[in-house]
């Protein structure tokens, strides 16, 4: 299986501050990779390091073939039309579709002429993504490309993100806060928290890995590996993973996305696999 993105013991520093430490991680080719965590978990460090904006203190991040990148700010100028953020990016790009970029703005009903200022913050989003896919990349890298969109216009702009992908050879890595926005979209998971990596891999066989557990305070969780467990008065849950619990008065069933993700957020000293060594030391 091909890497369109690797990062080997990463490492990026603000003065004395690391941004991201020990950060080890493949993302295969044709994969959509959400890439999740809080505020300041190093998120937009690793995209900017993968597409070059930033270099790294320790460690490497390596793209096979072309990156293109959106900012979360999308940055448009309201003041052109949509024909001339067309034009501005034929002029500063070397590669361009240019009858790409038109066929996908008319099916996306979004008109050439209008000002980029008066369209929609979804119709924004589809032509700052319309500006990085004209330009051919292999890997698209988008940073909270559905911030600020009400629940169509997100439904909308991942949706026409998932048929590029099944049009082209395109991965796509894509940061957002709600991860239910991700549930039907992505199918490879990486999470960050404090600038270190927790979990990365196929969604569905860490799903498959993992059990959440219900029971009374003080059944045993032998046979498992506890993830993080919560009490609501003499009733525990757990996210777990490593097997089934020997104790029979679980119950257990598969965890959702979004249970899975907070579980690790809320336990940072858990990861599903060991951390690495020997940098951001």
């Amino acid at each position: 299986m091909s890497s369109a993105m690797e990062a080997t013991g990463l490492g990026v520093r603000y003065r004395r501050t690391w941004a991201l430490r020990d950060c080890s991680l493949s993302v295969p080719a044709g994969r959509v990779a959400a890439l999740v965590g809080p505020n300041g978990a190093g998120k937009t460090t690793l995209m900017h390091a993968a597409v070059g904006l930033l270099r790294p203190a320790r460690g490497s991040v390596r793209v096979a073939g072309k990156a293109a990148f959106v900012a979360q700010d999308k940055p448009l100028y309201e003041s052109f039309t949509v024909a001339e953020m067309l034009t501005f990016g034929h002029r500063m790009n070397t590669c361009w579709d240019a009858a790409a970029a038109a066929d996908r703005l008319a099916g996306l009903g979004i008109p050439l002429e209008r000002k980029v200022g008066r369209l929609s913050g979804g119709q924004q989003a589809q032509v700052a993504i319309t500006l990085a896919l004209a330009c051919g990349p292999d890997l698209l890298v988008l940073d909270e490309p559905l911030a600020n969109l009400d629940p169509l216009a997100r439904h909308d702009v991942m949706r026409s993100i998932m048929a590029e992908v099944a049009g082209r050879e395109l991965t796509v890595l894509l940061s957002s806060h709600v991860v239910s926005d991700l549930e039907e979209t992505c199918d490879w998971l990486i999470v960050l928290n404090k600038g270190r990596l927790q979990v990365s891999g196929d969604i569905e066989d860490l799903l498959d890995r993992h059990l959440v557990l219900t029971g009374p305070d003080g059944a045993s969780a032998a046979g498992t590996q506890v993830v993080g467990a919560s009490r609501t008065g003499r009733q525990v849950s757990m996210l777990t993973r490593g097997g089934r619990p020997l104790d029979p008065r679980w119950q257990a069933r598969r965890p959702g996305l979004e249970e899975l993700v907070m579980g690790y957020l809320r336990s940072p000293e858990s990861a599903v696999l060991p951390g690495l060594t020997g940098v951001g030391a």
